[in-house]
């Protein structure tokens, strides 16, 4: 699996990122796993097609000294379809981002 991973999280910034990631995305029946929503202006052409598969996700687990971010894009609604796959350059730098925003957000020195 292709991740995007940030280790070496200490306790203290392990339960803000939890905190924050419990109040603001949806978690799975998998504790440490949530499901953030990739940005609608990011899909590919199959993506943005296959209305029936959206909206599409990419997972992220959160364990006491990890945080990976899956470059999975999937969906929920199915278990395979041609629109699934690994992130697109576009789609991956955006996941990248987004994991960094949440670092500087909570103003965790990595």
């Amino acid at each position: 699996m292709k991740q995007y991973i940030i280790d070496e999280l200490r306790p203290k910034d392990y339960e803000a990122i939890k905190a924050y990631m419990e109040e603001n995305y949806s978690s799975s029946k998998v504790a440490g796993i949530y499901w953030i929503p990739l940005d609608q202006k990011i899909l590919t052409k199959v993506q943005a097609e296959h209305t029936n598969c959206q909206p599409f996700y990419f997972a992220v687990d959160l364990e006491p000294n990890l945080m990976s971010f899956e470059l999975l894009v999937r969906t929920i609604n199915r278990v395979r379809c041609s629109c699934m796959g690994y992130a697109t350059e576009t789609q991956r730098n955006w996941i990248i981002e987004f994991a960094d925003l949440i670092f500087e957000k909570l103003e965790i020195k990595i």
